[in-house]
């Protein structure tokens, strides 16, 4: 075998290809490349950015295996503009 038959060619993906596989915004996948969460991209070229198709698809799995975590609905009657007022003060006595 020559070296080259040795080499595994690993397929890469632009951009594009990746919004249509992670409908995230740009700046959300930036931010979770930053803190190590997502496939990290590199330059083929100085104009040229590309992610590993294999690091993401294997990300994509691992985000489907791992349970939702749901955020915690906000509590309305501590916002500071329009707050909602408890039951016994809204209803008028009678």
């Amino acid at each position: 075998m020559t070296r080259v038959e040795q080499l595994k060619i690993r397929r890469t993906i632009r951009r594009q290809h990746l919004r249509e596989m992670v409908p995230l915004a740009d700046s959300s996948t930036y931010e979770m490349e930053q803190r190590g969460e997502f496939p990290r991209r590199f330059a083929l070229s100085p104009r040229c950015i590309v992610w590993d198709l294999a690091e993401v698809e294997a990300w994509l799995i691992a985000r489907r295996a791992a349970p939702i975590r749901r955020a915690k609905h906000p509590d309305v009657s501590k916002r500071k503009s329009r707050p909602i007022k408890e039951r016994d003060q809204a209803r008028p006595a009678t």
